[in-house]
């Protein structure tokens, strides 16, 4: 057999050559598997809404509501409470599903109205996207009112509202607004063993439907004959339903018409204003705010319209005089007060610690 007979020089170069490939397709694969371009996904409630919402039904926090992001894949990018979440979303640019709601709602429940929003917004690469969430009710609702003459026909009947995903029994002296995802929903009548659907309705988001149940015609040898009738004027739609009050903005004149974070800023120079936010950080200087304990100063604090709020830029300053306010609210006595609501009456400053800022306060109410 013959026998080659390398050079040093020609074995280097192949024992480079063997090393560099490994880390040559490694660099591919890597470059292969580089990140998508980012843009900025950021989300707030449209206050106003929520607010004359809230006037009409109680309803929690906001901050209590449940969040999902979804890119156009299904993959979760966040599913919890509102508050919790970033106040900006660094994620790959492409589609996103946002939906929040008030509560978890999947069977038929008495008095279990349930607020929320859904919105698709699309993030571009370098940019940034602000969704305004909406506090609207998403789900129906029906009511009956059942006439005497039907208690007479029907002493043994009893009445169900049923949809595809469970049925409540309504009884006869039942005031309650029985709640369902939109859909089809039947009323639907029990009697001596045998079920007779009356009617079914398609009941629309938004919607509650009242429906009159009597006996069109009652002789003394029968039960007669069921009519269902549909009381238009109580067949309440969205903005009827949803939006109560005023629908005006807070005046800050009291704790129950305290003005948010976000409104408060465009007030510079009024006085005795209460504002509402949420307790997350001290230790102001002009260009710091510490979010998380242990905290040093006792003079002030900072507010923001989030309880998960961790940007500067978030903030109200919040100057603590001395006195039963600062005894109460300063952070390095009471550091639990992260992430409490707080409604505090003050003058409205236009730098401190350069933000806007709350001074002089003189009433406060914790939540």
């Amino acid at each position: 057999m013959r026998r080659k007979n390398l050079s040093s020089a020609g074995v280097l170069s192949r024992l480079m050559a063997a090393a560099v490939f490994p880390i040559l397709a490694a660099a591919c694969d890597r470059a292969s598997e580089e990140p998508a371009s980012y843009g900025e996904l950021r989300l707030g409630f449209h206050e106003a809404d929520y607010r004359s919402t809230r006037s009409s039904v109680e309803i929690p926090d906001t901050n209590d509501f449940i969040l999902s992001v979804t890119d156009q894949s299904g993959k979760v990018i966040y599913s919890g409470p509102y508050g919790a979440s970033p106040e900006v979303m660094q994620v790959p640019e492409g589609s996103y599903d946002i939906s929040v709601r008030s509560s978890e709602f999947l069977r038929p429940a008495f008095s279990a109205p349930q607020f929320g929003d859904d919105k698709c917004v699309v993030v571009p690469a370098g940019g940034a996207v602000n969704v305004r969430l909406e506090c609207v009710q998403v789900n129906s609702g029906i009511r009956l009112l059942i006439s005497s003459g039907f208690l007479d026909a029907y002493p043994e009947g009893v009445l169900f509202v049923k949809s595809d995903d469970g049925s409540l029994m309504y009884g006869y002296s039942e005031k309650r607004i029985a709640y369902f995802n939109p859909g089809n929903v039947s009323l639907v009548l029990s009697n001596g063993g045998t079920d007779k659907t009356l009617c079914t309705r398609t009941l629309e988001s938004r919607e509650i439907l009242v429906l009159g149940v009597q006996v069109a015609s009652a002789p003394e040898s029968s039960a007669g004959a069921i009519s269902i009738t549909v009381d238009t004027s109580r067949v309440w739609k969205a903005d009827e339903f949803v939006i109560g009050g005023d629908g005006g903005e807070s005046s800050g004149g009291s704790a129950e018409d305290a003005v948010s974070v976000n409104r408060a800023r465009d007030m510079i120079g009024e006085k005795d204003v209460w504002v509402t936010g949420y307790i997350v950080g001290g230790d102001l200087t002009r260009t710091s705010v510490s979010f998380s304990p242990p905290f040093d100063s006792a003079t002030n604090l900072a507010i923001a319209a989030r309880s998960s709020a961790s940007s500067r830029e978030s903030c109200l300053s919040v100057e603590l005089p001395a006195g039963d306010v600062r005894d109460a609210l300063n952070l390095p006595a009471h550091p639990d007060l992260i992430g409490r609501q707080v409604f505090l009456c003050g003058d409205i400053a236009e730098s401190y610690f350069g933000l806007v800022g709350i001074k002089g306060v003189n009433d406060f109410v914790l939540k």
